[in-house]
């Protein structure tokens, strides 16, 4: 399958370029890893590196970290995840939370160029994104508040954000915490492509029975988007989430 993916790559590679196009080929995901604790109640940072070491995307938003809180004995989420993918790591906190924080990260097989948190909108509690640009696009990765009040005021944010990137390409993923036909996901789809499969459901892992995590690219900026492949991984047991996935193109002018 691989092969036969590289090979169709490759030849529409060869045939955009030839109309002047710039081509970005990225695997991206994002991932709830649920503070890496499993359906079964079982806490285990190297079964959730597996799963992202198995799909070998290039860089994967992450959802639910703990970052040395008394919930999980002292241990940096994040940078277990760093050692066991042997990927680059970034963390970012939401909130303070039993001496240590929680929040969002990213692994990455690229170090990044710079990078810098952004609050979000959260009543229940605080959200963020992070934003981290790389050498050919700029990925933004978030997990957005459970209002749907909230939820809106976050797009408007991102937006403000995103539309300061005219030089580069911008992904955005993450747990959005809204369906597809929900407002939130009506207004980011004005200035997103939805580049996973909304059709296919990843919460909660087990019986999954709807769609709340996504990847998107923004089309706002004279970048289009050519989707290879998207899949939600079949993992039942990890977390309470299912992995979502997409090998996209992206095409700069």
């Amino acid at each position: 399958m691989k092969k036969h993916l590289l090979a169709y790559t490759l030849a529409l590679c060869c045939g955009l370029c030839s109309c002047g196009q710039d081509i970005i080929p990225v695997r991206v995901m994002s991932y709830n890893v649920h503070n890496c604790i499993g359906l079964d109640n079982v806490r285990d940072y190297n079964r959730i590196a597996e799963v992202i070491k198995q799909a070998d995307p290039d860089v994967v938003a992450l959802q639910e970290l703990d970052s040395m809180t008394q919930r999980n004995n002292g241990v940096y989420a994040l940078k277990e995840l760093e050692t066991f993918t042997g990927m680059h790591g970034i963390f970012v906190s939401a909130i303070p939370f039993q001496g240590g924080s929680y929040g969002i990260g990213l692994l990455s097989k690229e170090q990044p160029l710079s990078y810098k948190k952004i609050p979000m909108p959260g009543r229940e509690e605080q959200r963020t994104m992070l934003v981290a640009e790389f050498k050919d696009y700029v990925f933004c990765a978030t997990h957005l508040s459970l209002t749907p009040e909230d939820q809106l005021a976050s797009v408007r944010e991102i937006l403000k954000i995103v539309e300061k990137y005219h030089h580069k390409p911008v992904l955005l993923a993450g747990d959005m915490n809204s369906r597809p036909n929900e407002k939130p996901q009506q207004e980011l789809n004005r200035h997103f492509t939805t580049l996973s499969d909304t059709t296919a459901y990843t919460f909660p892992a087990d019986r999954p029975d709807h769609c709340i995590d996504y990847i998107y690219g923004y089309t706002a900026n004279e970048c289009d988007f050519k989707v290879l492949q998207q899949n939600v991984l079949p993992e039942t047991t990890a977390s309470d989430h299912r992995p979502v996935q997409v090998d996209v193109l992206v095409l700069k002018k």
